[in-house]
């Protein structure tokens, strides 16, 4: 397993197959690639799944043990379930939707090999999802966590990115997944640096101190030093609902625990979603030019936040000039 400079063992990799979404949320970023999204048709420049495989094959050579399918929407790849199939075994496969398609194909993803599902829901209510999602599919998102409960993807995890749109929203999703077995709950503070509006910001830790008032448990994960509370129960009490915040910015040791790299859709690797100064071509995709690109740019990540961004005598984050170009 490669380790860059500050110690990270790069143990997962996360491979965005499309930047095409059905969907049109007001705080994408399109995995750190800003808003590219385009016409629904397949597009020449998406890897195909031959490229897609050849990656996940590279990289487990280097002891990579997990791999999640993002986009975009993953799901308007019709391959999907061609390219999880031919994930190598000894990686964990998991994906992120929007869960539009899913009740027409968990149970073929499932059977193709697929083990984790996360599905974006922002909000309980329909005209509330819909100004969220500019998108009145919100009847198909709860269709599809539930065919992917039924084909045995439990527990599903439901993303929630929380800024000024969701906020208030947040009390109701908690109770949502305490109430029903087999869902949790992911609250993903808003990053204005990837996605602008600033304003639309909040303080996350007030989101910490409600839940920490609220919780029967607390867990500490390693990874991203995050932290999980549990909601009626316990992490042995299968009834109750588990919510975790994953919360980079002013965490001062998330960035330096994480153990992913990316590759976008078009097929070039990154060591951070958040950058785009560290893209890296892998050629014609050959292997020998995939394991070159990999061995670079595991070499060269930095972690975002505390390294490549530091905070300046006013608070504010500011570049590091150590990593400016001359």
């Amino acid at each position: 397993m490669l380790t860059d400079e500050f110690g990270r063992e790069v143990s997962g990799i996360r491979i965005s197959l499309t930047d095409r979404c059905n969907f049109d949320c007001v705080y994408c970023h399109n995995e750190g690639l800003g808003d590219t999204r385009g016409p629904m048709a397949p597009q020449d420049e998406e890897m195909s799944a031959d490229d897609v495989v050849r990656i996940l094959e590279v990289v487990a050579e280097f002891g990579v043990d997990s791999v999640k399918f993002t986009g975009g929407e993953p799901m308007l790849r019709e391959d999907l379930e061609e390219i999880i199939a031919r994930t190598p075994d000894t990686m964990e496969v998991s994906l992120t939707t929007n869960g539009t398609f899913l009740p027409d194909r968990a149970e073929g993803l499932v059977e193709a090999g697929l083990e984790r599902v996360n599905v974006s829901q922002d909000a309980l209510d329909p005209s509330a999802f819909a100004e969220v999602t500019k998108s009145g599919a919100y009847d198909r998102v709860i269709e599809g966590v539930e065919a992917a409960l039924e084909a045995g993807l439990d527990p599903v995890k439901l993303n929630m990115v929380v800024f000024e749109h969701t906020a208030g929203y947040v009390p109701e999703m908690v109770d949502h997944v305490a109430d029903n077995d087999g869902l949790q709950l992911q609250l993903i503070e808003y990053m204005p640096e990837l996605t602008g509006h600033p304003e639309w910001n909040i303080d996350i830790q007030r989101v910490h101190d409600w839940l920490a008032e609220q919780a029967t448990a607390i867990e500490h994960r390693e990874m991203h030093d995050r932290k999980r509370y549990w909601i009626g129960g316990g992490p042995s009490d299968d009834s109750s609902g588990m919510v975790e915040i994953v919360d980079p910015v002013e965490n001062p040791t998330f960035c330096a625990n994480c153990h992913r790299v990316r590759v976008t859709h078009e097929g070039y690797l990154k060591g951070c979603l958040n950058r785009n100064d560290d893209l890296r071509s892998m050629g014609e995709m050959t292997k020998a030019e995939i394991r070159e690109a990999y061995r670079e740019v595991v070499a060269n990540r930095v972690p975002y936040y505390g390294e490549y961004l530091v905070q300046g005598e006013n608070g504010e984050w500011e570049f590091n000039e150590t990593y400016l170009e001359v």
